[in-house]
């Protein structure tokens, strides 16, 4: 059953110097009102080929969503209410948005159209740094979002933070860590910074010119994070994310619990009825697949029974909470010691995983090993 949806849109203001993203940079209106009709056409033929259950969630990223204008963001939400209007008494319906890229009539907008939780794109406190990552806003404007945000009616607010930029120190990362926790946010997102192909700090990578932190720094900026989240009250419950309780992000605990979920937009991916789904990205071919087909789709795939069990635990551990064993003997029919015995016992005695009752977790050392742990569970079992 698909109770959740996750919708593109792949418009902003400028690219980010770190950003791989499927985003556009655009000063066109008028391309912005075209890729509206065509989501449009692709909702509509979407909800008609997979008739929707109870949504309990909806996600809208980019890219910039609120790169839309007042105008088109009614038209966007309407469509959305339109196509999905069978909706859980406590929907959570997040988007996510630029400092600098709302304001009170967009928000007020927001909120009528059901928006309900909101994640900024922070990264820093340091203006410096904003500048350093090719961001467009600094700090003062963040905080006169996050008030505009408060004063719509907004309560579960989101920031994201990345450490290990570019020239950041511990000492900054404290000082950006500081100011957040003054903010009286119910949760927060942190990435160590990854220097992914096709961006421009790739480029300066490349070449040597690209002054990062030293991996123990970087080490030592998350162990700092997730100290001073527990000092503050936030539960760390996956590993880059941290909320007072019940404000855990639950659209994306659809992704870490390998559930199934609508993927709409342009590059985006999809998780339904056992199959993966992958959209065309560049807006041309997007555009052009969703009017000649209705469905813009470059890959669909059956997820192999072996792959399912993979990808359960490579999400799943993901959480604090860990894989439930007995979550995953009623989903699959087989017990996680018979499926994967070898590695769970290897991983235990490194001191990384441990059982708790009958969930199996990242130990406090397996944390930042999460990538090294999760590779493990790759091709274990022959494809079934």
């Amino acid at each position: 059953m698909t109770k959740a949806v996750y919708i593109h849109i792949p418009f902003c203001t400028n690219k980010c110097y770190y950003c791989d993203f499927n985003s556009y940079v655009t000063k066109n209106p008028q391309l912005v009102w075209d890729y509206l009709d065509v989501l449009n056409k692709e909702m509509e033929e979407t909800v008609r080929y997979f008739p929707p259950e109870e949504i309990r969630t909806i996600f809208v990223g980019g890219g910039t969503p609120t790169f839309l204008d007042p105008k088109q963001m009614a038209y966007f939400l309407e469509m959305v209410h339109r196509h999905f209007p069978k909706r859980s008494a406590d929907l959570e319906f997040t988007m996510e948005a630029n400092p600098g890229t709302t304001d009170m009539e967009k928000l007020s907008i927001m909120r009528e159209g059901g928006v309900n939780r909101i994640s900024f794109g922070v990264q820093s406190f340091n203006d410096d740094l904003l500048k350093r990552i090719g961001r467009i806003h600094d700090s003062e404007q963040v905080l006169r979002s996050l008030e505009n945000a408060k004063k719509t009616g907004f309560e579960n607010i989101s920031i994201d933070l990345i450490f290990g930029l570019p020239d950041q120190t511990v000492v900054h990362f404290q000082d950006t860590l500081d100011k957040a926790f003054g903010l009286d946010l119910p949760h927060f997102s942190s990435y160590s910074l990854k220097v992914e192909e096709n961006t421009l700090f790739h480029t300066l990578y490349e070449k040597d010119q690209l002054p990062l932190p030293t991996e123990d720094e970087e080490v030592i900026m998350y162990e700092r994070l997730m100290e001073q989240m527990a000092k503050h009250g936030y539960r760390q419950y996956e590993i880059s994310n941290f909320a007072r309780p019940g404000f855990e992000s639950r659209h994306n605990m659809t992704y870490w619990r390998n559930e199934s979920y609508y993927g709409i937009g342009a590059g985006a991916h999809g998780y339904v009825n056992g199959e993966r789904h992958v959209n065309a990205g560049p807006l041309a071919q997007y555009m052009q697949l969703t009017g000649e087909k209705g469905l813009p789709r470059v890959e669909q795939f059956t997820v192999s029974r072996a792959e399912q069990m993979e990808d359960h635990m490579i999400m799943g551990l993901r959480m604090m909470e860990g894989v439930s064993a007995n979550d995953f003997r009623h989903r699959y029919g087989i017990t996680l010691q018979e499926q994967f015995s070898p590695v769970i016992g290897e991983l235990i005695a490194l001191g990384l995983l441990a059982w708790s009752g009958e969930r199996l977790h990242l130990t406090h050392r397996g944390i930042p090993l999460g990538n090294e742990v999760f590779a493990r569970f790759l091709g274990l079992v022959d494809k079934v």
